[in-house]
């Protein structure tokens, strides 16, 4: 039996991915808007900690697309930093 044991980067890429998730989540449930600052934030901070795991465990198709993602998530913030 192999025994799985996580590293604290691994943790945090973890996190990442549940924060994505839970949003994508809430905007199908309705519970979130994806104009909400919320949103945004939980897909930038999921983004850059998915991108800090990647550091130590790299994989070019990943840390491209979660640069992208990151970086929609700014443009989301802005957007709604000028609308308020």
């Amino acid at each position: 039996m192999t025994d799985i044991s996580f590293a604290w980067h691994d943790v945090a890429g973890m996190t990442g991915v549940t924060l994505i998730v839970l949003a994508y989540l809430g905007i199908q449930l309705e519970r979130l808007s994806s104009k909400s600052l919320a949103y945004s934030l939980m897909n930038l901070i999921g983004a850059a900690l998915i991108l800090l795991s990647l550091y130590f465990t790299f994989n070019l198709p990943s840390v491209i697309i979660e640069s992208f993602w990151l970086l929609i998530s700014i443009i989301g913030i802005v957007r709604w930093w000028q609308r308020r």
